[in-house]
């Protein structure tokens, strides 16, 4: 009988604004508009360290906090990525997983990263 991996998983959620305007099929752009972006980042492990945590919050907070403070108080087609990458909620939940990745600990995994641009619209990246 197989049985699946078990997993501890975390997640912390931070804030920026900024504004964006998406670039339409026809090549035109939508108008510059700003939200209060919410981002969820959930990190998973196989077991626990000595503290019994997958992770500390606050260092998980922090690496996040590095990641949007490029993003806020931006027009996100400022951003060299987004030069490049329409600047979608799905780009913007991308971009913080790839660059949040790179940051944790070869032992953690990253779940997903989730970015709500306003009530009841999100994006989420990830497995």
């Amino acid at each position: 009988m197989l049985r699946s991996l078990v997993l501890f998983t975390v997640s912390v959620e931070s804030q920026f604004w900024a504004t964006h305007g998406l670039t339409l099929p026809d090549g035109s752009r939508e108008a510059a508009h700003g939200h209060n972006w919410n981002v969820i980042a959930e990190v998973s492990g196989e077991r626990l360290n000595s503290m019994g945590l997958v992770m500390d919050f606050r260092q998980l907070r922090e690496m996040i906090a590095e990641i949007v403070a490029e993003l806020r108080d931006t027009p996100l087609e400022q951003v060299g990525y987004f030069r490049r990458n329409n600047p979608s909620a799905e780009n913007v939940a991308r971009y913080i997983y790839e660059k949040l990745e790179t940051k944790l600990p070869k032992d953690l995994g990253l779940e997903s990263v989730s970015v709500t641009e306003e009530a009841g619209c999100s994006a989420k990246y990830g497995r």
